[in-house]
């Protein structure tokens, strides 16, 4: 799945007008987006909590929150396992899935948005822009927003930073 890897900035947009395709590392499973507005206007979240920040090895996960019947999850190797993180700030369960071989994380799903699934967008050859970032009271201190998103203390439903 090399040809899915390196420069984002090299891939035309408008050949994923339609859909996007990604991989985990080992390319058991594919994940693909079927959204005609994936570009079309800020669509992503980015989510500064900390179980999110592990789970991305990162300082921050780029998520993409979407209906389950647009996200289509292909395991050719049945690698596709999840794992219930009841570490939360709420208390509710978030079900983290990823690939048991190469440890890439895919998705998440959360019983507070049924129907919806958060696919870990680092698996993507292109990411949309962020509208939002969540638990941004926990964000580390150098992090730059970027311009014009909305930024939640904690949920993305809850009170909005003061700019």
């Amino acid at each position: 799945m090399s040809h899915l890897t390196g420069d984002p900035k090299r891939h035309d947009l408008s050949s994923f007008k339609d859909s996007l395709t990604g991989s985990c590392l080992c390319g058991s499973i594919t994940v693909t987006i079927h959204d005609n507005e994936l570009f079309t206007k800020p669509r992503g979240h980015l989510c500064h909590c900390a179980n999110c920040r592990k789970v991305s090895g990162s300082v921050v996960s780029a998520n993409l929150i979407m209906e389950e019947e647009k996200v289509d999850v292909k395991d050719r190797d049945g690698t596709l396992k999840v794992y219930e993180d009841k570490a939360t700030n709420s208390g509710n369960p978030v079900y983290r899935y990823f690939c048991a071989v190469d440890g890439n994380p895919i998705m998440s799903k959360v019983d507070m948005l049924p129907g919806k699934a958060i696919v870990k967008m680092g698996m993507m050859p292109v990411i949309p822009a962020p509208e939002m970032e969540s638990f941004a009271a926990h964000k580390h201190t150098w992090f730059k927003k970027p311009e014009g998103i909305k930024s939640y203390k904690i949920l993305r439903t809850g009170e909005l930073m003061d700019e």
